[in-house]
C-alpha cells in the first residue's frame, strides 16, 4: 500500500504535489490555515515558464486548462527613466515563453482538480514534532493533531515543518515591495494606464523603482520597491506586524494617505504618471517585505519530512517562485511515484535535485536583484534587456 501523504499548504506548490500524486494514485490530503479558498486575495500575475511551470502543469494533467487562462499581450514589457520617457520597449509577440496568468485562476484550477476533501480548509500548523520512526505529529491551532509516516511541508517563508530540517531563519534583505492596486485605469488614471501600457512595466534607480503590471481589464498592479530598514516603514506609517515573522503590514485606513504620501516622497521629481501608482492608489499600500534564506540552503536526509517552494528555497522575487513551488511539487509526486516501495530513496532523490536547482536560481534571483536596484540601475535591466532579448522577460520583479 503506498504511503499517504501529509501536506502543510494549500499554495501552488502544495496544490502541485497533490494533483500530482492523484494523478499516480497516491493518496494524499492537504491541510491549510485559510478558512475557504476566497479567504484572501491570491495575488497578482504570474509568468508560467517554459522550463519549470509549464512542465508541472503538463505533469499534473492541466495544461490545456492552464493556456485556457493565458491574458493575452501581458507579456509586453517597457522600461522608463524616472521623468517617464521610454528607456526600452519590446510587445508580446506570442513568441516569449512565459505566458501571464492570475495566480488566484491557477489556483482554481488545481483545486478543482482534486478530489472532494483533499483540501482540509481552517487547519493552522501550530507545533510540528517528531513522535520516532520517521513518523511526525502536527498539531493544528484548533487543538486537533494528525501523525503521518510522510509529511512535505508547503508552507512558505515562514514554514512551521522547516525547522525538523533546518536551523535556518529568513533574513530580510534591506529592501521591501509596498502593493498597491489602482482600478479601471484606462478611465479613471489615464495617465499612468498609457505609462503601464498593456503588460510589465519597471521604472527604476539605485534602490528604488516603481514596478507595475497590467492585469484583467484596466487594473493595475503596482510594487514599489525600497531599500530601507523595517523600522523606517513603521515611521512611515505601516503599523501593525509589518515585516516581523513574514507578515505584511498595512497602513490602515487611517494612515494610508499619510503613507502613500511618505512613499510617493522617496520619488520626488519623478513623473506625475509614475507617482500616481502610489498615490492615486485605490487601495491602502501593504508593506511585503523581502526576506531570503541562503542560496545554499539544504539539510541532511531526516526520514519521512521534506520541503517544497519558499519552505525549501526563499530567495529574491525574481519570476521564479511559484514556478520553482510547482515544479518541486511536480517533481517530488513524480519521484514517490517512481518509488513505491522505498520512499526515502524517493525523497533523497528529489532533494538532490532540488538543492542544485534552487541554488543557481537564488544566484540569478540575486544578479537580476542587483540589475535592477543597484548602482547601475536602470541601465544593467535594460542591458539584460537587449542582451537576452524575449527570454529576459517580464518576470523582473515578480513577487512570485
Amino acid at each position: 500500500m503506498r504511503t499517504p501523504v501529509t501536506i502543510i499548504g494549500a499554495g501552488l506548490g502544495g496544490l502541485t504535489l497533490a494533483r500530482v500524486l492523484h494523478v499516480h494514485g497516491i493518496p494524499a490530503t492537504v491541510y491549510e490555515a485559510e478558512a475557504s479558498p476566497a479567504a484572501r486575495a491570491q495575488g497578482g500575475m504570474l509568468d508560467i515558464h517554459e522550463h519549470n511551470g509549464q512542465p508541472a502543469l503538463r505533469e499534473a494533467g492541466l495544461y490545456e486548462e492552464f493556456r485556457a487562462l493565458v491574458l493575452e499581450g501581458r507579456e509586453a514589457t517597457r522600461a522608463l527613466a524616472a521623468d517617464g520617457t521610454v528607456l526600452f520597449e519590446e510587445a508580446d509577440d506570442g513568441t516569449r515563453g512565459r505566458p501571464e496568468v492570475l495566480r488566484g485562476e491557477l489556483r482554481r484550477i488545481l483545486l478543482a482538480s482534486l478530489p472532494a476533501g483533499t483540501v482540509r480548509w481552517g487547519h493552522k500548523a501550530g507545533a510540528v514534532r517528531a513522535v520516532g520512526g520517521g513518523r511526525h505529529e502536527v498539531t493544528f491551532a484548533d487543538g486537533t493533531a494528525v501523525t503521518t509516516s510522510l509529511l512535505v511541508g508547503a508552507d512558505g517563508a515562514w514554514s512551521r515543518v522547516r525547522p525538523l530540517l533546518s536551523a535556518a531563519v529568513p533574513e530580510y534583505t534591506g529592501t521591501s515591495f509596498v502593493e498597491t492596486y489602482l482600478y479601471d485605469a484606462d478611465t479613471r488614471h489615464p495617465a499612468a494606464a498609457k505609462a503601464v501600457g498593456g503588460g510589465a512595466m519597471f521604472a527604476l534607480a539605485p534602490g528604488k523603482g516603481i514596478q507595475a503590471h497590467r492585469e484583467t481589464g484596466g487594473t493595475l498592479h503596482t510594487y514599489v520597491a525600497l531599500r530601507r530598514s523595517l523600522e523606517w516603514f513603521a515611521d512611515a506609517g505601516f503599523n501593525g506586524p509589518a515585516g516581523s515573522a513574514g507578515s505584511a503590514g498595512s497602513a490602515g485606513p487611517a494612515g494610508a494617505a499619510a503613507a502613500a504620501a511618505r512613499i510617493a516622497a522617496e520619488f520626488d521629481g519623478w513623473a506625475p504618471e509614475l507617482t500616481a501608482l502610489i498615490t492615486d492608489a485605490d487601495t491602502a499600500p501593504v508593506l511585503r517585505p523581502l526576506h531570503t534564506l541562503l542560496a545554499e540552503h539544504r539539510w541532511e536526509r531526516v526520514p519521512g519530512v521534506t520541503l517544497v517552494g519558499d519552505a525549501a528555497h526563499l530567495m529574491i522575487p525574481n519570476g521564479e517562485g511559484a514556478n520553482l513551488a510547482m515544479y518541486d511539487g511536480a517533481e517530488l509526486g513524480k519521484a514517490l511515484a517512481a518509488h513505491p516501495d522505498d520512499t526515502e530513496a524517493a525523497l533523497s532523490a528529489y532533494e538532490q535535485a532540488m538543492f542544485a536547482r534552487s541554488a543557481a536560481e537564488a544566484a540569478d534571483a540575486a544578479d537580476l536583484h542587483e540589475h535592477m536596484f543597484g548602482d547601475d540601475s536602470p541601465h544593467g535591466l535594460i542591458a539584460m534587456f537587449t542582451g537576452a532579448g524575449a527570454g529576459a522577460g517580464s518576470g523582473a520583479g515578480q513577487t512570485a
